[in-house]
């Protein structure tokens, strides 16, 4: 694949009708990606979500038994927020998510299951942006995701999937990273920011936990600002920005 200029983003392939999103927690996609997501589910493509875990240590006054199935709840509604109903979880224990074989294998069987042409996932890299220190989850599952979308089209990789009615699927067209320092391509935000906030508030019990701001108004104020940053490369309006990985 021919990348574009450094100093522009190119517009993300819209010839696509399914999706599949895997990240290690819930909120990743809605810090993420979920303004993107809202649009492309209202022009009626497929969208599903995968998790690697239900983020059950993701808060530290909440044992993970009760965290857990509350942080379930909250991704379930943050994903009906921008269309999306399909919402999977793999059941890793979060915060020691292994990238491994049966991470891959994990991934490729819903690749397998979904069979999506678009494939996204969150930054696998060390830092963001250079400047912080990524978590393991995020790492391990964004790079098996990369992998995996391969390992799902080969046959004699997991064999074990076809005996469980999985056949290959070598339909995995792009995987797009979200929140990437190296972003390639970008999507128009503006039209369901507003949904990409909502999306994000039905995280409230974690906001709570993690912000002593208005939740609301931080929300608003960090997919905005991500938006018109992204936006700056992308025709001056607001925009979410991916690493296009062609396959």
């Amino acid at each position: 694949m021919t990348g574009p200029r450094k100093d522009r983003l190119a517009p993300m392939p819209e010839d696509w009708r399914r999706a599949l999103a895997v990240v290690a927690h819930p909120d990743d996609l809605e810090y993420g990606c979920a303004a993107a997501i809202a649009g492309w589910a209202d022009g009626g493509r497929e969208i599903a979500y995968l998790l690697a875990t239900r983020g059950e240590a993701g808060i530290d006054s909440l044992e993970p038994a009760v965290c857990g199935p509350l942080r379930e709840r909250e991704q379930r509604a943050s994903a009906a927020a921008v269309g999306v109903s399909t919402v999977e979880f793999l059941d890793h224990r979060d915060g020691v998510v292994e990238y491994g074989v049966a991470l891959r294998r994990d991934i490729a069987a819903a690749i397998r299951r979904h069979r999506p042409e678009l494939v996204l996932t969150l930054n696998h890299r060390d830092t963001w942006f250079g400047t912080a220190w990524n978590t393991p989850d995020h790492v391990a599952v964004g790079r098996a995701t990369l992998d995996a979308a391969a390992d799902a089209g080969n046959r004699w990789i997991f064999p074990e999937l076809a005996e469980r009615g999985l056949e290959p699927w070598n339909g995995v067209r792009w995987v797009a990273v979200a929140s990437s320092a190296t972003p390639t391509h970008a999507v128009r935000a503006a039209p369901d920011l507003e949904r990409a906030v909502r999306s994000l508030l039905e995280h409230s019990t974690y906001l709570e936990a993690l912000t002593q701001e208005d939740p609301e108004t931080y929300a608003r104020s960090f997919l905005t600002s991500h938006a018109e940053a992204a936006g700056e490369r992308f025709g001056g309006e607001p925009a979410v920005a991916f690493e296009l990985f062609g396959r």
